[in-house]
């Protein structure tokens, strides 16, 4: 059985942000358990668990298969894997579909399909394991770990067959495990790693459904697969060693596998596998910090593939996926370079028009998430400056770091900035651009000419001249043009800043 929501289910619950799977069906022509699998179209699946923020990995992953689709006229299936009630939170099934739609997989795409939820599919993952069972492909075992290891004399041993052949029937308390075949061998055939050879002895007797009847993950990810009519499975290398166990189940229900293909893992710049315990993992928090979702996602698309034309990295999600083909993904592990993303985004943020620059700084200039009070952000000073702005920062979230001066009533002074730039002679030069500033015409160019003959009545250079200035007004050593921020904060907050810092250096 496939659970699907019909077209009128999901135009009645439109409103709603997740559509709950209502109706059972069963497409003919795919998948039929008494026959053969017959496929006509690629679909693919992204089967994430709603159990926390949406991993970058899940990201890359849901994008290649997004890929994988858009390219072949198939369907991307989103399933949500909600079968662990301990950690399954109804707003991480929402995050998911969120995070989705922020790297541009959308519901509305006619590629989309879902979500559906393994939860619903309860039914046929107890079907399938009675179904193996009354087919001797699987059988009922009493055994614990602790008697393995007795027998084995192995505490890691793998089980060693002992309830195979004891005509043990169900009850509370017996696991049922899958009959691995004696002889011959698992030949998994991955379009980025080749065809492996498993020897049937080497794989375990594995569990397929616990002591309460409840079928553990294999079982149901492939009966989820089977119902989904899922032609491509496209995931993370972690899932390699379940892939012999999943094949045989495919083909014990009587089905043709799908075709595999696993990806490398992202690992830091140690090569140690992203952790969300060790490094920033979540989408989420890069999309919170100011990386643009199309930068994002032509980043994570480079993860492990590149395009075949040898053309340019940065380029619009489009040509990628034009060229995106599954066999061309490496099988080496994919560093995850967050200098090279930062990069990545500021070139993106650098071709937006200043009106859609402006329009994505506006989350970090309005309060409350602002460091300025209510009503003190003026958007025509702001858009004074935007230029200046967005040829300088390659995050979003450092925005109220270089303008904050303008909208605070004194400065956010940096301790490390003022020790370097209020050196010795610092209060001369204050004064003598306090008395140059005072008369000069306020624009860009008087500025500079008024600093300029400050700095040469006190014996100092330009340069050298700028930071006890840029300290004194906009608190730090680094940030916008000076010249140009003492412009757009005008005359007297100048004046009155300088004096200020004068009366502090005494």
């Amino acid at each position: 059985m496939h659970w699907a929501v019909s077209d009128s289910v999901r135009a009645e619950e439109s409103a709603k942000p997740i559509v709950v799977a209502a109706a059972v069906t069963l497409t003919t022509g795919f998948a039929d358990r008494a026959g053969t699998f017959r496929r006509v179209t690629t679909r693919v699946r992204f089967a994430p668990s709603p159990t926390g923020m949406f991993h970058v990995g899940g990201a890359r992953s849901a994008l290649f298969n997004w890929a994988v689709a858009r390219r072949s006229g198939g369907r991307f299936v989103l399933r949500i894997e909600d079968t662990d009630q301990a950690r399954n939170k109804p707003e991480w099934v929402q995050g998911i579909i969120t995070a989705l739609a922020t790297i541009g997989i959308s519901e509305a795409d006619p590629a989309f399909e879902g979500p559906y939820f393994q939860s619903a599919n309860a039914e046929a993952h107890k079907t399938a394991a009675s179904r193996l069972f009354a087919g001797k492909r699987a059988y009922y075992c009493d055994c614990t770990r602790e008697q393995v290891t007795e027998r084995t004399g192995k505490p890691d041993a793998g089980y060693d067959g002992l309830c195979r052949d004891r005509g043990l029937e169900y009850a509370q308390g017996r696991a049922l495990r899958f009959r691995t075949p004696d002889d011959g061998e698992t030949v998994v055939s991955d379009r980025i790693r080749g065809e492996t050879a498993f020897p049937n002895r080497a794989i375990e007797d594995f569990v397929i459904a616990r002591g309460d009847g409840t079928p553990l993950f294999l079982l149901a990810n492939v009966v989820d697969d089977v119902d989904e009519r899922i032609t491509e499975v496209i995931r993370g290398e972690e899932h390699l060693p379940n892939t012999p166990k999943q094949q045989l189940l495919w083909e014990a229900l009587g089905q043709t596998p799908p075709a595999w293909a696993h990806l490398p893992v992202i690992v830091n710049e140690k090569r140690q596998k992203l952790s969300k315990r060790r490094d920033k993992v979540a989408l989420e928090d890069y999309i919170a910090e100011g990386y643009l979702p199309d930068a994002l996602v032509n980043y994570l698309m480079l993860l492990g593939w590149g395009p075949r034309d040898g053309g340019p990295e940065i380029r619009p999600y489009a040509e990628l996926e034009a060229q995106f083909d599954i066999a061309d993904v490496t099988k080496a592990g994919a560093f995850f370079d967050v200098v090279k993303l930062k990069a990545f985004n500021g070139e993106y943020i650098r071709a937006l028009d200043i009106s859609g620059f402006i329009a994505v700084c506006q989350p970090w200039l309005r309060a409350p998430r602002a460091p300025w009070t209510e009503g003190a952000f003026d958007p025509e000073v702001f858009a004074a400056v935007a230029p200046l702005a967005q040829s300088r920062i390659a995050v979003l979230g450092v925005i109220t770091a270089y303008v904050d001066f303008l909208f605070l009533d004194k400065p956010v002074t940096d301790e490390t900035a003022w020790s370097k730039a209020m050196k010795p002679g610092a209060g001369d030069m204050l004064a003598a651009a306090a008395e140059t500033l005072t008369g000069a015409d306020w624009n860009a160019e008087a500025i500079r000419a008024a600093i300029e003959a400050a700095a040469a009545e006190v014996g100092l250079k330009l340069g050298k001249a700028q930071a006890p200035v840029r300290v004194a007004v906009t608190g730090r050593t680094v940030g916008l043009p000076l010249f140009e921020s003492l412009e757009a904060l005008g005359r007297e907050r100048t004046l009155a800043r300088i004096e200020a810092a004068r009366a502090n250096l005494v």
